[in-house]
Order: structure tokens, then C-alpha cells, then sequence
């Protein structure tokens, strides 16, 4: 192990329309040893949130500032407002996570224990109604390998440690430094790649990433990521929301062209016909589809908003 990671950590919460969830994750961030400060981006809350926070100085021993924004800019804005909120509270480091995360009170602990080295990191997200198993797999480096429960990845691991994988904003650290190097979160996608999007940037820019297996975050089941399409080869990330898969649609088009380059992202338009057209068959999703990788292209970002409330 490396020598514990030190300087002010911010935490960073986003949250939207989930008071429960956000008023348990507060209380056990006043637990966590080692936290400096949190910070609440509320994304236009309409169940009481705002008024919640502004009635909350302090979690435990730990100053808690919020801040309500306008309008719903989705995940996305929140974690592009909340970073450079962070940083211009000086914080050294920065602990993203969402609403519906709840870090073991020694989380950050373990984290830091390991961070010496590393310019990303975070913990394992596990299923807090089966904490043996992961909520979101890990595709291991170098292969083709996924594992889902947390002993396979403790026993991929090597000193603790499962180099160059990690979940973002999952209960993740990220150093100034590397937000100084690559910027903040792209506010435009909304939902859904821009997590992927600044994992791939930062690799990209040489960040040293890595999940920390003895670290965990509590997390709901989010069910089966991906549905089985041509006859179980490959899986297809459809959700009931056209809102979610417009933005998926958008979004990942994107990052695959700019990250992954022209090929992979043929493959994800050739996946899409086909599943919506054998797997799933949908006119519907289809011209979805189709209107929302045409704005993606052509760099249009405010289509989504046709499906907000």
C-alpha cells in the first residue's frame, strides 16, 4: 500500500426528486472521517429538497452548503457545477457520487489509504440488498473478462487494487490536478455517457485510474444493464424511457466517434437497427433513434428536453 492520499476533500452529491434517498446519504456523510465539506447541487427538485438543505448548515461536524438550481440539467450539469464548485473551495481532492449511493462510513478512509499514486479512483458499487455482488460488472483490462460479484473482483485484484478500471461518479476521488488538465463533465449530454465520457477523457490525457476492492458504496439494484440480442452474442442497453435512451442514443454515439473512432460507432448504429428492429421491433424507437444520433452528430444538445415534465 502507498502512503495515505492527503489535503481537503470535498464531497459532491447530486440529487433530484429523491429526498429519502438524499437525506440518508447526507446523514452517513457526516459519519465519514476525513471530510471537509460537502456540497449539494439540488437539479430543480420539486418534492421539498431545497427547503430540506436550507435547513442543514452542517452534517455530523461537516459544513453542508447547497445550492438549487433553475432548471433540471440532469446528472450531467449537476456534476459540471458541482466539480467547479468544489475546486473553487479549494478542494485538493473531490468525492463524486449520486443520491442513491451510501459509502461505508470508512470508505474514503480506504480510498485515500490508496490514492498516493492516483488520479481517479473509487470503490466497488455493490448491491445493498446483495452486497456480494456488484451493481454495475467490471469489465476487467486487457481482455474480455467481466466479473459481477465481489469476491472475483478482490480476487482479480492486485494489493487491493483493480488498475485502470473504475465506476464513475459512483463515490469516485478525482485529484485538481486532473480537472485543472481536462475540465469539468460535458453539461449537454444531460443523463447517460457523461461518466463514460470523462473516464475515456482522462484515460486519454494519461490519468492514472483504479478501483479500490476493500471500498464499497451501497447502491439500489438497477436489474439487468444490458438485454440479450443476436441470440445472447452481445447485449443492448434499452430502457422504457424514451428520455434515457434518447440521451443514450445521443450520447454514445458520440463518445464512441470521438474516443473509439468511425468503426465502433457504425457498430452501435448497425446494434440499434437491429435490435429494434428483430430484438425488440419498434417504428417508434427507431425514428427515436435515429433523430437523437442525427443531433448527436450534428453537435445539437437540446433535444431531450422535449421529454422533461
Amino acid at each position: 500500500m502507498t502512503a495515505p492520499r492527503d489535503g481537503r476533500v470535498v464531497a459532491v452529491v447530486v440529487t433530484f426528486n429523491r429526498l429519502p434517498l438524499l437525506q440518508r446519504l447526507v446523514a452517513r456523510l457526516g459519519e465519514v472521517r476525513g471530510l471537509h465539506e460537502v456540497v449539494v447541487v439540488d437539479n430543480a427538485s420539486t418534492d421539498g429538497t431545497g427547503e430540506w438543505l436550507a435547513g442543514q448548515p452542517t452534517t455530523g461536524e461537516t459544513p453542508l452548503l447547497a445550492r438549487t438550481l433553475e432548471h433540471n440539467r440532469g446528472g450531467a450539469g449537476g456534476f459540471h457545477d458541482g466539480l467547479a464548485w468544489a475546486i473553487d473551495r479549494h478542494a485538493d481532492l473531490v468525492w463524486l457520487m449520486d443520491d442513491d449511493g451510501l459509502p461505508d462510513p470508512d470508505c474514503l478512509t480506504t480510498l485515500l489509504a490508496h490514492g498516493e499514486d492516483l488520479d481517479f479512483w473509487g470503490p466497488l458499487v455493490v448491491d445493498e440488498e446483495d452486497p456480494d455482488r456488484l451493481v454495475f460488472p467490471i469489465r476487467l483490462p486487457g481482455g474480455a473478462r467481466v466479473v459481477g460479484d465481489v469476491a472475483q473482483a478482490r480476487a482479480a485484484a492486485r494489493d487491493g487494487v483493480l488498475a485502470d478500471v473504475v465506476i464513475p461518479f459512483n463515490g469516485v476521488l478525482v485529484t485538481k490536478e486532473l480537472v485543472d488538465r481536462i475540465g469539468l463533465p460535458r453539461e449537454e449530454f444531460f443523463i447517460w455517457g457523461d461518466d463514460v465520457e470523462y473516464l475515456w477523457r482522462a484515460r486519454e490525457a494519461g490519468a492514472r485510474v483504479a478501483t479500490v476492492t476493500g471500498a464499497r458504496v451501497l447502491h439500489p439494484s438497477v436489474g439487468e444493464l444490458g438485454t440479450p440480442m443476436m441470440w445472447g452474442r452481445t447485449t443492448y442497453n434499452h430502457s422504457p424511457s424514451d428520455l434515457k435512451h434518447y440521451c443514450m442514443a445521443r450520447n454514445n454515439l458520440v463518445n464512441l466517434r470521438d474516443y473509439r473512432g468511425p468503426l465502433h460507432a457504425l457498430a452501435f448504429v448497425v446494434k440499434t437497427v437491429w435490435f429494434y428492429t428483430f430484438t425488440r421491433p419498434s417504428a417508434a424507437r427507431l425514428r427515436l433513434s435515429a433523430r437523437a444520433m442525427r443531433a448527436g452528430l450534428a453537435g445539437e444538445y437540446d433535444g431531450h428536453e422535449r421529454f422533461l415534465a
